[in-house]
């Protein structure tokens, strides 16, 4: 099984590479199943990204962008272990990775290696529910900026639909001078300003961005690890995602914490599939 998107018969035909992480060993969320999220997400956009007509299948245009040029391989799913050496290889062969979780400490191993390989710490994008600053624990996925501080550059960053962090995430995100952005934050000075922050913040820096599908609301995105409610909305996740995307200097994505156990009729893993398809229509490659 691969993404329905994914065309490129080998790496060395690629541009962007697709690979799943099929692992949870570093969550501590009570709802489990991001283990299977992988070839759920891969699933789903094999049903939901075209149409059958008259024996001819149909693929859907995204609604930003363009899928020409963009040469995508699924290289299948990795250990959690082999993150690393794996987005190396990748970013090294001058190709843009796509990682899909699994649980989100993922983005810890991706980040290290595209800052050792770019030679400098990155711009963060994190949409997520929760600005994963724990401090007082490591090591696991509610610690991703801690475990990543030595490539991150805190000062070009920004979380985006944060609205359940613990007060030493606050702490920890006031001292680093990482931006947080909540959903009422959008809500109030509307989703386009909120647009023109993100480009501003990550102006001139390799940006790297990282989609906890806990962000979204879960009224429309029930299938989470760790579900909080007034989250983001699906268009303004979208808008604000393909705006980034094609402004250029994306190092890489991933989309994580989909738990298909809690998913209601693939809700939640049909919007995974359509948020991977408009991020690669829209990246400037």
């Amino acid at each position: 099984m691969k993404f329905y998107r994914a065309t490129a018969a080998t790496m060395a035909d690629a541009n962007i590479v697709i690979t799943g992480v099929p692992d949870e060993s570093r969550s501590h969320a009570l709802r489990k199943g991001t283990d299977t999220a992988p070839d759920t997400l891969r699933a789903a956009s094999g049903e939901s990204e075209f149409f059958v007509r008259d024996g001819k299948t149909i693929p859907t245009v995204p609604m930003m962008g363009t899928l020409e040029g963009k040469r995508m391989f699924d290289a299948g799913n990795i250990k959690r272990e082999q993150v690393y050496e794996h987005t190396l290889g990748i970013i090294k062969a001058g190709k843009i990775p796509v990682a899909i979780g699994g649980d989100h400490s993922l983005t810890t191993d991706v980040l290290a290696a595209a800052s050792k390989t770019l030679g400098k710490k990155l711009s963060l994008l994190y949409f997520d529910a929760h600005p994963d600053f724990v401090s007082s624990a490591r090591n696991y996925y509610g610690s991703v900026m801690t475990d990543s501080q030595d490539h991150i550059d805190f000062g070009k960053s920004m979380t985006i639909g944060t609205r359940a962090a613990e007060p030493e995430e606050i702490e920890n995100a006031r001292k680093a001078g990482l931006q947080i952005v909540t959903p009422i934050d959008i809500v109030e000075m509307g989703v386009h300003r909120v647009a023109e922050m993100i480009l501003a913040k990550t102006a001139g820096s390799k940006t790297y961005i990282s989609i906890d599908l806990d962000c979204v609301d879960p009224a429309s995105a029930p299938g989470v690890s760790v579900p909080s409610p007034g989250g983001l909305t699906t268009a303004d996740l979208l808008f604000l995602l393909t705006k980034v995307m094609a402004a250029g200097n994306v190092a890489g994505f991933d989309i994580v914490e989909l738990s298909p156990d809690y998913d209601l009729n693939n809700m939640t893993a049909y919007l995974a599939a359509r948020i991977l398809t408009e991020c690669i229509a829209s990246l400037k490659i």
